[in-house]
């Protein structure tokens, strides 16, 4: 705008004085340098062709004058010219006349002049209507682009403004002006060398880069830079082209794409494997983008897709997994390996790893292949180092992540859109994703006008400002092309892409699908359709780029190679983990995927340690900070509770964090609202009060050369958030990832992920992995949204038998319960034990997710403080903590043994004071929940013969650990007594939210809990 006004300005009207001085001065021709002024009052109007719709047009053509007047129009040099030499608003625009001083004759001419100047507002509009042509092109070049190889799209733009067309009229052009030539301004590249062109050749230009078979969306990017980068990608003439080599490199690849799906209907035609037919140019597509990545840079790529559109493909001619390793997996008799559960996925579910070189350039590349849905990026410990490369611009260079989708998928998840808005945040950008979309135009049997609202697939990507560019997979290079391009944009601007591959689907949903029974129309259209390998074929051999002999001769090689692969794969008669693996942990395991040693050191510190980690943590480690004075508060606190030698919360979890951060151990803490804690306790990242964004880690000034430790608040999103944080922990065991959730029950919104990936991580994707959640549980009258966290759901999906007690007698049983669960289950009630259960997440041999159920009120509570005597070296997590009071020390007097874990401990003993029964009743805390303590629960039950058993929990029956515990302790005791239950009724909901009504309940089950005659009538 500062060039419009200052042309604005120039073009004022002048008074007749001014106009005579101006024009009398004698200014030399090469004085092509001018002054500019700002001047915002000045009339835009003084020329009739100065609009609001022409602004744009006019500042461009005067930049480029200042530039070098030659490179506009004649006609805008002399305007320009004059206007600068102080000509009246209407005589601009003359022919060029010698200014001589005193010359009145020349201003007498221009006024005469003005009779011409209809001729001047038809040159000045006609210019402007060839922009708007243009950029009409570059908007909406798209809709007309031949993206559909059936030629029968359902994408509908009736609703917009104006469809691009040769109709010039729309413009205020005609016929007679086809063959005029016109100046190209700088926001387009179809000139090439060129400045100028006749209007039928920038129509020319403009079709065929708009709308052949690559439809480009971009214009919505608000960055001048990216926006011209991409226009000169597709509008440079010539810019497509293709060597003999690439063309026959092509061609092998579809070879290889086509005849694997060949292949695999031939020897198993009854079998589902999701082929790739209609599609077969995805092969190429990723191997065109992993090796323009590489070229620039790319050593690590990690890869996502489903289960459908030819992942067995994809396997084999992009990951290049073993042939035999695949067909092998259509026999029935194959027996899974001693690691393998009963539970291992179909073929076309599991992950791959592979490192090698790209041989015809010898550039080295890892590959790793992990499952879908869970969209989530990571790089990790490629070679046994304590390194993580995610984070800063060197690593981005290296690791890059491709993510696959189906149409219907892309448009319809909202999880799609949380790892879209992820993109480009600080704690959680991959620094630019290929997106690849397989749009076969339809999801399973539903018709796209019945699957979105938006006339793409796509169009989630334009939030981001992601560049999408649609490609017609019948045209090969034209797919080619668009990848290359989308390889070059990530790697330049370190941002998303997405190529959409308008496919079709030759098959049913499956190779046993019908499709003809819901989609007549387009599959009677897809049975006439030549495939993209024989159309390819064809094209060069009547190029002359290859002929039939060499194309039948690729043929025939891969098929060799294929039939070579099914005979070794007879042989294999055993599935083994390590030819499934898409993240490997070198030098965790023994060679045969074992863990090193089957036993847990103490979790334990030394003192000094402690009190270190704990002056640090109730100081400020900057100079000149100034922190909050609630803060300064929190931290006095903290370190008076250091100088007690006593921990709260917060303050353990500091120094299990701290203490990992010394022996190495990367720690990422992640969640909404972390940083400073939901309910404002943990305070890991200080902010200054007086300069805006500056912010202190004290975490990360605990020693010299510590692990880094990241905390970081998420957007607000579980299911997106949580399935990053659960890659990021698939990426090494040398970790300790976290993600917590604002209030326990919003875990919920996250549960396909805790469902499909976490729970049975290891028996259904083959991995192990160590993430844990932290799930702020409790009730307190805070209603049904934020009081539960859903216990019985994570202890219902635990892999252990109720029904059968384990050999209580075997060495190391705790260890091999760990390592035989599906998950940990855990809900402390001292912050010692959440101190200790922290440590030992990452001091295990092996690695399984935790949960834990963390407090709310136990945060601040007085009685919820641990000694550092319970942290020493020497001391281990408690799975139960025993009753130590005097019902401990007369068992025998014990009338009633309680159960219970967590908060309720709390209301329980001080129920128990009040009621003076600390003799009678016994309470035993079980704070490791699955697997389930049997050996320590028949100790305990042992110890006290004469006492009845009760189960008290503050959550209803139906909800909580009732229904889990019960049966287990019942295994316990050889059902030789009954388990009570003490605690709220069943309900729908997981709480009230009325204080009165929650004191209410709560003091029913405590009378019950100590109502030592209340369960007489049911004996």
């Amino acid at each position: 705008m500062f060039h419009l006004r200052t042309c604005a300005a120039k073009l004022r009207p002048l008074t007749a004085s001014q106009t005579v001085k101006t024009f009398s001065q004698n200014r030399p021709a090469a004085a092509r340098t001018f002054q500019q002024i700002r001047c915002y009052s000045a009339p835009v109007a003084a020329e009739p062709f100065l609009s609001g719709t022409s602004s744009n047009y006019v500042e461009e053509m005067y930049c480029a004058w200042l530039e070098n007047p030659k490179s506009v129009h004649k006609s805008w040099d002399i305007f320009f010219r004059n206007t600068n030499a102080g000509a009246p608003p209407g005589t601009a625009y003359q022919s060029p006349l010698p200014l001589s001083r005193g010359s009145l004759a020349a201003v007498a001419h221009a006024q005469s002049l003005v009779e011409a100047q209809p001729n001047v507002d038809k040159l000045v509009e006609d210019h402007l209507a060839v922009q708007s042509l243009i950029r009409a092109y570059q908007v909406r070049g798209h809709h007309i682009a031949k993206l559909d190889p059936l030629g029968i799209s359902c994408v509908n733009f009736d609703d917009a403004p104006v469809t691009v067309s040769s109709n010039v009229g729309f413009y205020g052009l005609d016929e007679s002006d086809l063959d005029k030539v016109f100046h190209l301004p700088t926001t387009t590249f179809i000139g090439g060398q060129e400045s100028a062109l006749p209007l039928r050749e920038i129509i020319r230009r403009l079709e065929m880069a708009y709308c052949q078979h690559i439809g480009v969306e971009f214009m919505f990017i608000n960055d001048l830079e990216q926006c011209q980068w991409i226009r000169q990608k597709f509008e440079t003439p010539g810019i497509m082209q293709f060597t003999n080599e690439e063309k026959r490199t092509l061609l092998a690849r579809l070879v290889r794409s086509t005849r694997f799906e060949e292949f695999l209907q031939r020897k198993w035609s009854s079998e589902k494997r999701f082929g790739l037919e209609g599609c077969e140019v995805l092969i190429p597509a990723l191997k065109t983008i992993i090796d323009k990545s590489s070229e620039n840079g790319v050593d690590y790529v990690i890869m996502g897709m489903p289960h459908r559109y030819g992942r067995l493909n994809v396997l084999a001619n992009v990951i290049r997994k073993e042939l035999e390793q695949i067909f092998c997996q259509f026999d029935s008799k194959l027996e899974a390996a001693d690691e393998v559960t009963a539970s291992g996925r179909w073929k076309y579910h599991l992950g791959m790893y592979h490192a090698g070189s790209i041989v015809y350039r010898q550039e080295y590349i890892t590959l790793s292949w992990a499952r879908p849905k869970l969209s989530s990026f990571y790089c990790g410990d490629t070679d046994g180092k304590k390194t993580f490369w995610i984070w800063g611009l060197l690593w981005c260079l290296q690791v890059m992540s491709i993510l696959l989708h189906g149409d219907a998928a892309f448009a319809g998840q909202g999880i799609v859109y949380e790892t879209f808005h992820l993109s480009d945040l600080p704690s959680y950008t991959t620094h630019g994703t290929v997106h690849v979309v397989v749009n076969n135009q339809i999801g399973f049997t539903t018709d796209p006008r019945m699957a979105r609202s938006s006339p793409y697939p796509t169009d989630v990507a334009r939030v981001v400002n992601a560049p999408i560019f649609h490609v017609n997979s019948d045209d090969p290079e034209a797919v080619m092309y668009v990848c290359k391009v989308a390889a070059e944009w990530r790697s330049t601007f370190h941002k998303d892409v997405v190529v959409d591959l308008v496919c079709y689907r030759r098959n049913g949903h499956n190779e046993m699908d019908e499709p003809m029974f819901t989609q007549p129309l387009m599959y009677k259209q897809i049975r006439k359709q030549k495939p993209v390998l024989q159309k390819y074929a064809e094209l060069l051999v009547s190029q002359g780029v290859v002929n039939q002999p060499e194309y039948e001769e690729e043929i025939s090689k891969y098929d060799k190679i294929c039939e070579e692969a099914f005979a070794r794969s007879k042989d294999e008669k055993i599935l083994h983990i390590k030819h499934w693996l898409d993240s490997p942990w070198p030098g965790f395991f023994t060679l045969d995927g074992q863990p090193r040693s089957m036993s847990c050191p103490s979790t334990g510190l030394t003192e000094d340690i402690l009190t270190h980690i704990g002056n640090v943590a109730s100081s400020v480690p900057v100079e000149n900070f100034t922190i909050h004075g609630g803060l300064s508060r929190i931290l006095k606190t903290r370190g008076e509770m250091v100088k007690n030698r006593t921990v709260d919360w917060a303050l353990a979890e500091y120094m299990a964090f701290g203490s990992l951060l010394k022996e190495g151990i990367h720690i990422r803490l992640s969640g909404q609202d972390v940083e400073r804690g939901t309910f404002s306790h943990r305070h890991h990242v200080l902010h200054d009060q007086n300069v805006d964004k500056r912010t202190c880690i004290p975490m990360n000034h605990l020693w010299p050369n510590q692990a880094p430790y990241t905390v970081c608040n998420s957007s607000l999103s579980e299911y997106g958030v949580l399935g990053f944080e659960l890659g990021f922990a698939m990426a090494s065991p040398n970790a300790l990832v976290l993600w917590e959730a604002q209030f326990g029950d919003f875990h919920n919104t996250a549960q396909c992920i805790i469902d499909q990936f976490i729970c049975p991580g290891q028996a259904k994707w083959v991995r192990q992995n160590g993430i844990v959640l932290l799930l702020p549980h409790g009730m307190e009258g805070m209603g049904p949204e934020h009081s539960s966290a859903r216990p019985e759901r994570f202890l219902q999906m635990c892999n252990d038998d109720p029904d059968v007690l384990p050999d209580l007698k075997e060495a190391n049983f705790d260890i091999n319960q760990l390592y035989d669960c599906n998950w940990v289950v855990v809900n402390c009630s001292t912050p010692g034990n959440f101190f200790h259960v922290l440590r030992r997440q990452i001091l295990l041999p092996f690695r399984k997710p935790l949960i834990i159920f963390t407090p709310k009120s136990l945060l601040r509570h007085p009685e919820a403080r641990s000694s550092f005597d319970e942290m020493l070296p020497g001391t281990h997590f408690q799975r139960v903590i025993p009753e130590d009071g005097p019902a401990a020390q007369n068992p025998e007097n014990v009338k009633r043994l309680l159960f219970c874990t967590g908060k309720v401990y709390y209301d329980l003993t001080r129920e128990r004071k009040a009621r003076d029964m600390v003799g009678q009743v016994a309470i035993t805390r079980i704070e490791q929940l699955s697997p389930f303590p049997f050996d320590l629960l028949l100790k305990e039950v042992q110890k006290y013969p004469n006492a009845e058993l009760a189960w008290c929990q503050e959550e209803h029956k139906n909800q909580g650990y009732y229904d889990y515990v019960k049966p287990r302790l019942r295994t316990t005791i050889s059902r030789a007594k009954p388990v009570w239950y003490a605690g709220r009724d069943p309900a729908a909901a997981p709480a009230t939210g009325n204080k009165k009504t929650h004191l209410t309940e709560l003091q029913r089950l405590l009378d019950t809990a100590f109502d030592l005659d209340v369960f007489k009538n049911f004996s």
